[in-house]
């Protein structure tokens, strides 16, 4: 490692101020942060000795991740060999998954990076760990099927006007991930929702669960009309389901969330608002149905934890420190919140049985107020305890 950090600080010379590389200083400044720790200390009290860095945060999601990348790997491979009709074989379905998931990735990567490198180098600053997340995340909401200059042309428009207009990585008011997925789905909705998007197979289609329930149409049955289609509660928390390509596995979702709870980057209270919010309007819902309502309705509430992108959203969307809020309360608010729009949009929006995206969106915009009004709150009620120990301070 010595050798290695003497061979990096021998090329810093080259981005130093006046020299002809000085303009792309923050491309050498991510290298040397990314494999080393940051030079840059605190000379003066106070000190906060803590373990726990913007680096190290963005990295324990990225591993959080690394479930629902392997389950998107092997099950778009998985969906491709189904559809040909050709033996199931492990090694076959990763390698047909890795020609069709890596080029997306790697898209996401070069073009978010571009802008990263571009917006940091016009503001001189440091180019911020985040966009390792970022990447990731754009990556993974989008369907196998997704054209590569359309990942450029998203995420670009998520990097750009979801977040460096509004000052870069700590001050976005959206997830530029989901901006980037609602850019896509209004902008060419043809790739994003239809039989066609989400098994990478020339001429094949196949309905996602989702779409089979808003198809079904008044005074059908959900769960059978699902297991008519080929879909059963097993495989769609396992995941061998067509969709987006890192949101099919509720299961790999749930071991990114465990690893994402016990090192304290993710909040609980978002996570289980979001999920008591579902169950609870689901329930409602199921329980209010009549002989000609919509299939949704008949749709048991927990059949909704494992449909869609709710898992995958919940855990490493709506928990987003940024765009979420911050205070305790705020976060159970969010969360229900969250939970509860997912399910009215998927029931009563035929158009779009997917909320999950416009239900973290939506609320994302009314985070702030949601803060201001507990904590307005919290005013309120100590000033009240106050005055009233006065007042007992005073008749003693």
């Amino acid at each position: 490692m010595t050798f290695l950090e003497r061979k990096i600080k021998n090329l810093g010379r080259h981005f130093s101020a006046g020299k002809p590389l000085a303009k792309f200083y923050p491309v050498y400044e991510a290298l040397d942060t990314f494999c080393f720790t940051p030079g840059t200390r605190t000379s003066k009290a106070p000190f906060v000795r803590d373990a726990i860095d913007l680096k190290r945060v963005m990295t324990f999601v990225v591993l959080g991740l690394m479930p629902c990348l392997a389950m998107g790997i092997y099950n778009t491979g998985y969906q491709v060999l189904l559809a040909r009709g050709e033996a199931l074989r492990f090694g076959a379905c990763v390698w047909q998954g890795l020609f069709k998931v890596f080029p997306v990735i790697l898209v996401a990567y070069a073009a978010g990076g571009f802008w990263e490198v571009l917006f940091a180098a016009v503001r001189k600053h440091e180019i911020s760990e985040g966009f390792l997340v970022t990447g990731l995340l754009c990556a993974l909401i989008m369907p196998p099927t997704v054209p590569l200059w359309q990942v450029a042309v998203g995420i670009s428009f998520g990097v750009v006007i979801g977040k460096e207009i509004f000052g870069g990585t700590g001050y976005n008011i959206f997830n530029p991930a989901l901006v980037s997925r609602a850019f896509l789905f209004f902008a060419y909705p043809a790739q994003f929702s239809g039989d066609q998007a989400w098994v990478a197979v020339d001429g094949f289609s196949r309905a996602t669960p989702l779409a089979v329930l808003s198809a079904a149409g008044h005074g059908g049955q959900a769960v059978p009309a699902l297991q008519e289609a080929g879909y059963s509660f097993s495989n769609m928390f396992w995941g061998f389901i067509p969709g987006s390509i890192g949101e099919t596995s509720t299961f790999a979702c749930l071991l990114g969330m465990g690893f994402l709870l016990v090192t304290g980057v993710a909040n609980w209270r978002v996570i289980a608002g979001c999920g008591l919010g579902l169950l609870g309007t689901g329930t409602l819902l199921f329980f209010s149905r009549g002989p000609e309502s919509l299939a949704f309705f008949s749709l048991p509430p927990h059949w909704h934890l494992v449909m869609g992108g709710f898992a995958f959203g919940s855990i490493f969307m709506a928990t987003d420190p940024v765009s979420s809020c911050a205070t305790n309360s705020g976060r159970w608010i969010f969360g229900l919140l969250v939970g509860t729009l997912v399910v009215l949009i998927r029931v009563f929006n035929p158009a779009y049985p997917e909320g999950v995206m416009l239900a973290i969106i939506f609320m994302n915009a009314f985070a702030p107020l949601v803060d201001h009004y507990v904590v307005e709150r919290h005013i309120r009620k100590r000033s009240a305890r106050l005055a009233a120990f006065r007042g007992e301070a005073g008749c003693r």
